[in-house]
């Protein structure tokens, strides 16, 4: 079957969006590594396991204000009484611990040869030089061991991990200047349409300004992506065949923007054709971003994303961040979904997968989604104004208050 008939026949059987997000990620192949100054690794995903240079923490260390001893030095009855002889804190360690006396050590500091115990200042009355305690010491109380968090070689981070805060403070702990990661995705954006205008530009008879750019290429920078905008392209075949054709060039992921649906003027998906991209499906069972487009060129995966701001946006966060995520290697390209309650009753799609604009609110300690009135796909005000997509399968039946679905943040896309 060719590919005209083949697409042709996913226009009366849609695709689900379960098929569509397996089929676009399947055979994705991880973009080559490059070593990043570790204060710009934040976002990355490491490209190889981090393995630990040395343990952590690479001495034994007080876990509190207080005095160290030796346990040795107070067995049998108490009170007992310790001449405080050197003192610790932190990079400044103190000598041996003699015989029968106590060192005075602050949180952090190295625990002197000869302790194996520090008491809290709390638990001691100081008496000039001297010490008293009345209460029995336990070896190792209040030390942090050598390597109690993590043992020389073994892996600290694995590779395919996208480095978070915490990520980025357990290798600064273990001395690491720089990491290995994955490149950075190149991702262009081509908006279509002979009604564009770039914003600021002066108004024409029924043009508006195009939209859909700044606000792709704000959420595949939070992918780590390098963005670049192409021009706008006209509604002319060849002119737009000729804009795919630049765009393919040194990118790895083409967005398109516009055009993939079946009217007149709709002339991206033959021009994709021609310009040697290999469609792999056309329109997905899912509201708002029915019409989309997935390929491949030689070298490039291609988004052919609908044209009105709603529907480019989700499908973009639904289907091309995952795919900006598995292109370096993420182990989780997927986002994790929060369980949501829905705030009110709403009827359902009877066949296609709702992806709805919805606030968070908290009531009664549950989390909850408020559905903004306007779902239209051109609505700018419930993109800006909603959190993230509340996912709605169909059905028959209403959707009732309080039943359970699945919400991704915009920020967690």
């Amino acid at each position: 079957m060719g590919t005209d008939s083949a697409l042709a026949g996913q226009a009366a059987k849609l695709l689900s969006f379960d098929e569509a997000r397996v089929r676009i990620l399947t055979g994705v192949r991880a973009l080559a590594s490059e070593r990043v100054p570790l204060m710009e690794a934040a976002g990355r995903v490491l490209a190889t396991d981090l393995v630990a240079p040395g343990q952590l923490p690479p001495f034994d260390y007080s876990a509190m204000d207080g005095y160290a001893i030796s346990t040795a030095d107070v067995e049998g009855n108490g009170p007992w009484a310790l001449p405080v002889m050197g003192e610790a804190s932190a990079g400044r360690p103190a000598g041996p611990l003699a015989r029968v006396t106590a060192c005075r050590i602050f949180t952090g500091a190295p625990i002197p040869p000869g302790a194996d115990a520090v008491v809290m200042q709390e638990k001691v009355q100081r008496d000039g030089e001297s010490i008293r305690l009345s209460e029995p010491v336990k070896a190792g109380q209040h030390i942090r061991r050598a390597g109690e968090d993590m043992d020389r070689g073994a892996v600290a981070i694995g590779g395919g991990t996208r480095l978070l805060p915490g990520g980025i403070a357990l290798a600064a702990m273990l001395g690491v200047s720089e990491l290995a990661v994955a490149r950075r995705p190149r991702v262009t954006i081509l908006c279509t349409g002979d009604e564009l205008r770039a914003p600021g530009d002066v108004a024409g008879p029924a043009s508006i300004p195009e939209s859909n750019s700044a606000a792709l290429a704000s959420l595949a920078r939070q992918a780590s992506a390098v963005v670049r905008i192409a021009p706008i392209a006209r509604d002319e075949p060849a002119a737009t065949q000729r804009a795919i054709e630049q765009a393919l060039d040194g990118t790895d992921v083409l967005l398109t923007v516009g055009g993939v649906s079946v009217g007149d003027h709709d002339v991206v998906r033959p021009a994709l054709e021609r310009a040697g991209v290999t469609l792999d499906f056309w329109r997905v069972a899912i509201k708002p971003g029915k019409p989309l487009a997935v390929g491949r060129s030689p070298s490039a995966h291609v988004l052919g994303l609908p044209g009105n701001p709603a529907s480019a946006l989700v499908t973009f966060a639904v289907f091309g961040m995952p795919l900006l995520r598995a292109l370096q290697g993420d182990a989780r390209p997927l986002p994790f979904p929060l369980r949501t309650a829905l705030a009110a009753e709403r009827k359902r799609s009877a066949d296609r997968l709702e992806l709805v604009r919805a606030s968070l609110e908290s009531h009664d300690g549950a989390l909850t989604a408020r559905i903004h009135d306007n779902q239209a796909s051109g609505a700018a005000t419930s993109l800006a104004h909603s959190d993230g997509l509340l996912f709605i399968p169909p059905g028959e039946a209403a959707a009732g208050k309080g039943e359970l679905f699945d919400f991704v943040r915009w920020g967690d896309a």
